[in-house]
């Protein structure tokens, strides 16, 4: 898949890129990356990229005109491609919550743009102009959108085929069937009066998942209700039945 990210500081892309799984996604041919600099995109000898906010306030706001310019630029380029256009992310704290089962959808998608917002924010026409996917890693602010736009590759990387040492690291782990993940343990049996859980020594691979799963619904239950709701929720929609909280 391409992944084309529109940022104000493509290096912090590509070094991020340059390493992990990401890296390794590069390399085995299962991701390209493409940061894009919207001062490319601007027509004035300062590159400008911003302007102060109308009706006043703190801060700066990004221009409407370098986005739409370098989205429809790269879309047209894309025209000619067998993947077609890309799939459009915008990156902000007013977005849906970004989650495994939506990494999942657009790990699946052959090509993504992804724009990171910055300072004040990003002139409301760019919403206007066009349709956007918007997602927010949280409730929380940060300086700008190249942190969430990191952790969305990180998260796609590793589940695009071939990039993991093995696939099942992927399927049994947090958030997965909107549980979180069982304990782990590895050497030594015993750490400072702490041991290994007697189960996972015995060898009886039928009761190490039995414990697994009791395990993941306990911690799930005490840390993360709030999926084990949803995931009823789906469920008796599934069956076409109401579901009471």
């Amino acid at each position: 898949m391409l992944v084309q990210v529109l940022t104000l500081f493509p290096r912090l892309i590509d070094d991020f890129v340059a390493h992990g799984l990401p890296r390794i996604a590069v390399e085995k041919g299962a991701l390209a990356v493409q940061a894009v600099d919207l001062r490319g995109f601007t027509h004035d000898v300062h590159r400008t990229v911003d302007d102060r906010p109308f009706g006043g306030g703190p801060g700066m706001v990004l221009l409407c005109a370098p986005i739409v310019a370098a989205v429809e630029q790269l879309e047209q380029d894309a025209a000619t491609q067998p993947s077609g256009p890309p799939h459009r992310v915008m990156l902000t704290p007013r977005g849906r919550r970004l989650d495994q089962r939506k990494l999942r959808e657009l790990a699946a998608r052959p090509r993504l743009l992804l724009l990171c917002g910055h300072y004040e924010g990003i002139d409301e026409r760019v919403r206007l102009a066009m349709p956007w996917d918007e997602l927010s890693l949280g409730d929380f602010v940060l300086s700008g959108g190249e942190p969430a736009a990191l952790a969305l590759l990180d998260g796609i990387a590793r589940l695009l085929p071939g990039v993991t040492g093995d696939p099942e690291s992927t399927v049994h782990e947090s958030f997965e069937d909107d549980l979180l993940e069982a304990p782990h343990y590895t050497r030594p049996r015993e750490f400072r009066g702490m041991a290994v859980p007697e189960v996972l020594l015995s060898g009886d691979h039928a009761a190490i998942a039995r414990w697994r799963r009791e395990q993941s619904l306990l911690i799930t239950k005490e840390r993360r209700a709030d999926l084990l709701q949803a995931r009823a929720a789906r469920q008796a929609a599934t069956e076409g039945k109401p579901w009471i909280e």
